[in-house]
């Protein structure tokens, strides 16, 4: 039986606050009282609640990109996963996009962290960490394109499954990034 960390107990404490109440209104002594925890707890583990926001969004973004092994595990599971995940908290996600802002902004966290998480695996397959500028731009431009698609998709009118998400991501693919993503293919 794994047992939850300090950190993932109060990162439930305040997802199952996130449920009834504004990410903006929610406080450290909300979070700590739902959770039967301290301030200074929360505070030897997180410097603000924004702070623990990016760290719940990075843990499952790790989750899903740490699976890829291109062979039984492909990019476009990877994408399924996001979008499953984007639909499974879509009140959390909803929540943060519209009640964070300034440097605080989810949107802007969201984007930062995928952006990584793709030039990682970029990285992972160059064996180097030197990305051709090109490159870097491109992946700048599909991931920036996602995060929009999906503020989209869970603000907006769209009315995809997770899996028609994924499968719109996929087909959105660049074609120089590819080879990276799908080498397998390419070999």
């Amino acid at each position: 039986m794994k047992r939850k960390t300090t950190k993932e107990l109060l990162a439930e404490s305040f997802l199952e606050l996130v449920q009834t109440k504004r990410i903006d209104r929610i406080t450290i002594t909300d979070i700590t009282n739902n959770c039967g925890m301290s301030q200074p707890t929360f505070y030897n583990h997180f410097k603000d609640k924004y702070d623990m926001i990016v760290w719940i969004y990075t843990n499952h973004v790790r989750e899903i990109m740490c699976r890829i092994d291109n062979k039984t595990f492909l990019w476009k599971d990877c994408l399924l996963g996001a979008a499953l995940y984007y639909s499974d908290n879509s009140e959390f996600i909803k929540n943060a996009l519209k009640h964070t802002s300034g440097q605080d902004s989810f949107i802007e966290n969201v984007r930062r962290i995928n952006t990584a998480a793709l030039k990682a695996e970029v990285q992972k397959h160059l064996m180097t960490e030197y990305i051709p500028d090109e490159t870097m731009g491109i992946i700048k431009f599909y991931s920036y394109g996602l995060v929009q698609f999906m503020l989209e998709w869970l603000l907006g009118d769209m009315h995809f499954s997770p899996q028609q998400v994924a499968e719109i991501w996929d087909k959105s693919l660049p074609e120089p990034l590819k080879q990276y993503l799908y080498p397998a293919e390419n070999d």
